[in-house]
This record gives C-alpha cells, structure tokens and sequence, in this order.
C-alpha cells in the first residue's frame, strides 16, 4: 500500500527541497503523506490486496494532488504569518490527524488481538460508537486545515473531492458492516459524521 502514498510523499519532498520558502500547506502535506506512509509499513494489517494497476493509479492521483497543493500555495498563507486561519488550520489538522492515527490504530489492534484472529469484529472505542468510518472523519478534518492553509480555490475543490471520495467509503462501509454483523451493528449508526452523516 506504500505505493499508492510513496509518490505523493516524493512529489512533496522534491517540492520542498527545490522552493525557497516552505509554506504551511507544503508542511501539511508533508506531514499527511509521511503518516500515511509509515502508516502502511508499521500500523496497518490489511486483509486483502489490490490491483497493482489500481494502486498506481491512486498513487499518481496523490502525487498530483499533492504537488497541486504545494504549488498554488505559495499564494496563500505563509509559514511565518501569524493570522487566525493559520491558527484555526493547525489546531484542525492536528485533530484531524491524532483522530486519524486513534482510530486506524482502534482498527489495527482488532487484527492483532489473538482471540479474534483473521475473522471480522465490531469496531470499538472513539467514535466507533456513532459512526462506521470516524478516521474518514478525520482524514477531511486534516483536508480542510490544508484547504485552510493553501487558502485556494483549487485546494479547497481537492477537500471537495477527498470528502465525496470518503463519503462513498463511509456509506460502502457502513453498508457492509450492516450486512455482516447484522444486529450487533446499530441500524442508526451514521456514515462518518456523528450524528449527520
């Protein structure tokens, strides 16, 4: 799975070296993909696999995502300003991402518990208690801090794209997690937005 986070973490890596200023949007970025990253290599046990054409596809789509992002950030809000949407976009990325990282670690310890061993549990803990996919939740919280940061339009259309994309996922998930645990999963659990969605 590193392959479909890989290149958007080279493509950030090489925007930062090659710029002269760092912009908070390139930061965040960074810092998104590296989780990812490492996210793949030591948290998450995946049950299936992926189409190696699939993953690369994925792969190009972030990298061009991320290069977007960094690159029409340089109009927005610099590293060193001091201004509220600075302010409100770091406290929002670091919530999305300590939810995020909470969340697929809430999900790995399922995988690694021997008493479940390969088979399906019901999610537990954090917000697992309100929706199918609170990392998805997550996730957009840190799309719109970098939305916030690049204070562009064109990065706000790729929070745009990221919240339908995960929205199918949520709605996806929480379908099948009604079809296989039946009346252990509430039919009133939401998507991925506690008590809206």
């Amino acid at each position: 799975m590193s392959i479909i986070y890989g290149p958007a973490l080279f493509a950030v890596a090489v925007y930062l070296v090659e710029q002269p200023v760092t912009t908070l949007t390139s930061v965040f970025v960074c810092v998104h993909f590296l989780k990812r990253v490492l996210e793949t290599l030591f948290l998450h046990k995946y049950s299936g696999s992926m189409p190696l054409h699939i993953s690369m596809f994925i792969g190009t789509y972030y990298a061009c995502i991320a290069a977007l992002c960094c690159s029409v950030s340089e109009g927005g809000i610099r590293f060193a300003a001091d201004t509220t949407l600075q302010q409100a976009a770091i406290v929002l990325f670091l919530i999305g991402n300590i939810g995020n990282f909470y969340h697929h670690k809430l999900l790995a310890d399922l995988r690694s518990d021997p008493s479940t061993g390969k088979k399906y549990v019901v999610p537990s803990g954090g917000l697992f208690c309100c929706v199918a996919a609170p990392h998805y939740f997550f996730e957009l919280m840190s799309w719109l801090a970098i939305a916030f940061a690049a204070n562009h339009v064109n990065v706000f259309l790729v929070f745009t794209s990221m919240t339908s994309y995960l929205s199918g996922r949520a709605v996806a998930q929480n379908k099948w997690n009604k079809e296989k645990f039946k009346e252990e999963w509430p039919g009133s659990r939401k998507n991925m937005v506690p008590g809206i969605f």
